[in-house]
């Protein structure tokens, strides 16, 4: 499996995490961007976005475009 489509797989997982969250007891600004503890959500912006900007940068690539 390519590096993309790995990196898509991981990011619907913590997409489909975070609703089950969300439904069963709801994110609010310090779940979100400051979560400590075992509810999954600890880091949960930070890994997202880096695990996202990685895919953006392999799409570019792809294209030999540029950000």
């Amino acid at each position: 499996m390519s590096e993309k489509k790995k990196l898509i797989k991981e990011l619907i997982q913590m997409q489909k995490k975070f609703m089950t969250v969300e439904k069963t007891s709801g994110i609010d600004f310090d779940n979100y961007y400051g979560a400590r503890g075992d509810d999954g959500m600890a880091e949960y912006q930070s890994k997202y976005n880096e695990l996202a900007n990685r895919l953006v940068d392999i799409a570019h690539a792809d294209k030999g475009s540029k950000r």
